[in-house]
């Protein structure tokens, strides 16, 4: 047996080319092996998840594997021709650069896959939306088309220390150029990973604009008023101003409130039970929370009341006000209900004759 392997090894010896042509074959089939091995290991541990996104990212693996495994059996190989020094290393620069290439593309093939894993999923990765998922991809792939290109410059012993004190050079220009659009696009970012407010939700804003978001991108949020315009707002200001959210909170009904005052001596048990009539009978109010009616105040000249309601769309505010005041009005002039106006008494006060004179003749 040990004169076989050494009558083997002589032969190899004697014929380098077809040595290295079984370094080759050897380290195929290693990569074979260790493809299979790391794969079904990894399986195995991600065989109780209930999404396909770790079975993908399997899938994506197996290239990078097997060709990093293969190249390095490709160097061995370069090694035991023995080429000299200038082949060795250039085959060494060259695999480098293969591997640094396949690996970049894996990385911007997982990117992909994440993004689309995060976009199907906006309620626990609000940042990754239709409308920003292709700024992300994009920008993702320019930071790891650097890096492979600087890595690659490395490898190849290329001095970068120009083009990188140039790319600084570049990068600080464009940015002051660009500040308002950087300042909105970050703006953007935080509003998306905050998430002050949803598309679908009625927002009004500090400058008065006030209208359903209709959607929100990286530079700006459009919002559609009550007269059916769409106002584009950038979410510079947005991130600057105060926002208040008709439609944000846990609970999604409206609330609104309509007041009225009714004249003193009003049997005022029948005046709530009529403003809680109105409010029970619109349609667009809810029966949970139901109507209630508060009495507010007393005030100069009336009893001050308010009927509030719940309504489901913020958006239906003006109609539903607009209808329960027209209600209320109907309902108070059927029952004798008086609504006063503001008045007040003015007393003249007279001042009596004295008598007084200015005694001239006496």
């Amino acid at each position: 047996m040990g004169d076989l392997w050494r009558d083997t090894v002589d032969f190899f010896e004697r014929f380098p080319y077809i040595e290295a042509l079984g370094i080759l074959v050897l380290f195929w089939l290693l990569a074979r092996l260790v493809d299979g091995l790391l794969i079904g290991f990894l399986r195995r541990l991600t065989h109780r998840s209930k999404t396909q996104f770790d079975d993908k990212v399997l899938e994506l693996m197996h290239r990078p594997i097997l060709t990093t495994v293969g190249l390095i059996g490709l160097i061995l190989a370069t090694y035991r021709l023995d080429l000299g020094a200038a082949s060795e290393r250039g085959t060494v620069v060259v695999v480098q650069t293969i591997l640094v290439i396949v690996w970049i593309v894996f990385a911007l093939r997982f990117l992909r896959l994440l993004l689309g894993t995060m976009q199907r999923n906006p309620d626990r990765f609000g940042i990754v939306q239709p409308s920003t998922e292709p700024l992300l991809s994009n920008a993702a792939a320019v930071i790891f088309f650097v890096v492979g290109v600087y890595a690659i410059l490395v490898i190849w012993d290329i001095n970068v220390t120009g083009w990188v004190a140039s790319a600084g050079i570049v990068g600080l220009a464009l940015s002051f150029a660009a500040q308002d659009t950087l300042a909105n696009l970050f703006a953007g970012v935080a509003i998306l990973s905050d998430r002050p407010y949803e598309i679908g939700d009625f927002i009004s804003l500090d400058s008065g604009e006030r209208g359903e978001v209709t959607k929100i991108g990286l530079r700006s949020t459009r919002l559609l008023t009550r007269d059916d315009v769409e106002v584009s707002i950038p979410n510079g200001v947005m991130g600057a101003t105060k926002i208040v959210n008709e439609a944000g909170g846990p609970p999604r009904q409206f609330r609104i409130g309509t007041a009225v005052g009714v004249a003193y001596g009003s049997d005022i048990d029948e005046v709530e039970a009529v403003l809680r009539d109105v409010g029970d009978s619109h349609p667009l109010t809810l029966r949970s929370p139901e109507p209630r009616v508060r009495f507010r105040k007393f005030g100069d000249s009336s009893l001050d009341l308010e009927l509030l309601c719940w309504i489901e769309r913020p958006v239906d505010r003006g109609l539903v006000l607009h209808e329960l005041n027209s209600e209320i009005y109907r309902r108070f002039a059927t029952h004798g209900i008086r609504i006063p106006f503001p008045q007040q008494d003015v007393y003249i006060k007279e001042f009596p004759n004295t008598g007084h004179s200015d005694g001239a003749g006496s």
